[in-house]
């Protein structure tokens, strides 16, 4: 199994990761196509995560203040139980821990998803909303502490 994960770099195209977020978010969870392309890819660096060479997963950061918020971690279906969700993840956070510009990293959890993210160090720091139509909690976890 190869793995490769990588940030896409300013001026390269994030088509690849708009198409991974249509399938997840507007096609598999009917998020609509307003709230999930919400205008903020510009100001978020992008990351690729690709199984056997073959595009599987991405996610985003954006730097807000002092904390770095990871957004839109999307799996494609048919990869998903492998892992990936969590090397891309653990990637996630060496590269915010690396950057040293936050201390703090941030992120919206679907609930059913809170356990995956308790695992990875990451605690929950709100009360349950509904977020394109599907419940959430906010998560942190303390970095370069």
């Amino acid at each position: 199994m190869n793995i490769l994960i990588h940030k896409i770099l300013p001026g390269q195209d994030i088509e690849e990761c708009l198409k991974i977020r249509r399938k997840v978010f507007i096609e598999g969870q009917n998020v609509p196509e307003e709230e999930e392309l919400d205008g903020l890819d510009h100001d978020s660096d992008h990351y690729i995560i690709r199984l056997n060479d073959v595009t599987s997963g991405t996610a985003r950061i954006r730097y807000i203040q002092n904390k770095a918020k990871i957004e839109r971690v999307a799996i494609l279906t048919e990869y998903q139980g492998q892992g990936l969700g969590k090397k891309l993840m653990e990637y996630l956070i060496k590269a915010i821990r690396d950057s040293s510009k936050v201390k703090i990293a941030i992120l919206g959890a679907q609930t059913h998803a809170i356990p995956f993210y308790e695992n990875l160090g990451f605690s929950i720091c709100s009360d349950e909303y509904i977020e394109a139509g599907i419940p959430h909690r906010d998560m942190q976890i303390i970095l370069n502490s």
